[in-house]
């Protein structure tokens, strides 16, 4: 099992010029936690989580400011997966860095994401196949 065949193939991704409330609403829009950032030719340049935007919210409150944009508060060092990893040492290091979801990307470019709830459901169908039991 690969994580191409458990990740969202469509995931939600923002722009670095995207404001940071317009990225807020989407994030309450869609029940996300974070999203990849992308450029205009789909590059992955970055990722906004939760704490980004709080961030980014109580900087604008101190300084009387609208909050900024996305390019200004994200992620630009960007932990990613490929397609192609197993399934199993996905949730290893999910649970060894306490990670949410990652990028998943193939051959350089972004192809999707994986989340905590992606591999759960990939560990229960595994579980349910009778397949022997980790730990």
């Amino acid at each position: 099992m690969k994580v191409r065949d458990y990740m969202n193939t469509e995931p939600v991704t923002l722009t670095p010029d995207t404001k940071l409330h317009k990225a807020v609403d989407v994030f309450l829009a869609h029940r996300i936690s974070g999203a990849s950032v992308v450029d205009i030719h789909g590059t992955l340049v970055g990722v906004l989580s939760e704490s980004d935007c709080l961030r980014g919210i109580l900087n604008g409150s101190y300084f009387d400011e609208a909050g900024g944009t996305v390019g200004s508060f994200m992620s630009e060092v960007v932990e990613t997966i490929d397609a192609d990893a197993n399934i199993l040492k996905a949730a290893e290091h999910f649970v060894q860095k306490n990670r949410r979801r990652l990028p998943v990307m193939e051959r350089g470019r972004l192809v999707g994401q994986i989340s905590r709830r992606d591999l759960l459901l990939a560990l229960k169908s595994f579980n349910d196949q009778g397949k022997p039991k980790r730990g």
